[in-house]
């Protein structure tokens, strides 16, 4: 385990090696090529950068550039740029895939710079390229895996049969979401220390209160929610949820804290919203 001196070190290696200038990262990242990136998001991304584009280039040659002195050697200007970026988007993208496995399974702290550069099979000047600390790298993680959570929640709560059903779909996705190992630890476990409480929070926000408010509004607009009372509901709510799934993943018996927590927002969500019978 590299504690965090340990780290420091590798974060003052990694600067002095970037410090070589973009040329050593990219050697390092084209030692690896395109296909080198798990997951299939790098894999897209790769495919689009060489795909229409690339087409478009040769057929700019053409004919025409056949007759022209040293046209084969050239080739397209921005056919090497494009490439370029190709190969370190997936750099990054292997890298955030490996990481995201490693600080699953062994957590961050025991998770060291350097495994991740053996496990990656990549420079220390590339990674450092794209991220400039352990911290910085954690953090692209657990965006990512913030991402896939809300895509997630959405789709849960998609055709709904109202806002408040969709409402109460997508919190129940979320807790037990929060049950997932990799959640678990990334999101609601080392989140919060590694990151430091408000810029967890802040995420949080980023990805989730836009829509809560969203289907608030919506349930305002069927009378069933004074409008003034969105944006502060909103915050309440996320709020209630997001402590729901942290006592999920901090549980002995997640099962049973997943079942007590989703009987609680449904009635949290019952009594905000049901109106007495006349």
């Amino acid at each position: 385990m590299d504690g965090p001196d340990a780290d420091d070190r590798q974060d003052t290696a990694g600067r002095a090696g970037a410090a070589n200038g973009p040329g050593a990262a990219g050697q390092a990242d084209a030692a690896n090529g395109p296909g080198a990136a798990n997951g299939p998001e790098a894999a897209g991304r790769t495919g689009a950068a060489n795909g229409p584009e690339a087409g478009l280039a040769d057929a700019a040659n053409g004919p025409e550039a056949a007759g022209r002195p040293g046209a084969a050697g050239r080739g397209n200007p921005g056919e090497r740029p494009n490439r370029n970026v190709a190969r370190g988007e997936a750099t990054r993208g292997q890298l955030v895939a490996i990481a995201t496995r490693m600080f699953a399974e062994r957590g961050y702290e025991d998770t060291s710079i350097e495994a991740v550069l053996r496990e990656a099979g990549v420079s220390r000047g590339s990674l450092y390229h794209h991220f400039a600390s352990k911290e910085v790298l954690f953090e692209a993680v657990a965006e990512e895996v913030e991402t896939s959570v809300g895509a997630q929640t959405v789709a849960a709560a998609s055709g709904s049969a109202g806002p408040v059903e969709a409402l109460r779909a997508g919190f129940l996705a979320w807790i037990r979401l929060a049950g997932d190992p990799v959640v678990r630890r990334i999101l609601l476990i080392d989140g919060p220390s590694v990151l430091g409480w408000e810029r967890w929070r802040a995420m949080e926000e980023r990805h989730a209160l836009g829509l809560i408010r969203a289907v608030l509004q919506l349930i305002a607009d069927e009378g069933k929610l004074r409008p003034e009372s969105v944006a502060t509901l909103a915050n309440i709510l996320l709020a209630s949820v997001n402590e729901v799934a942290l006592l999920v993943a901090r549980s002995d018996d997640r099962e049973a804290a997943m079942q007590s927590g989703a009987d609680a927002i449904d009635e949290l969500l019952q009594r905000l919203f049901t109106r007495p019978q006349a």
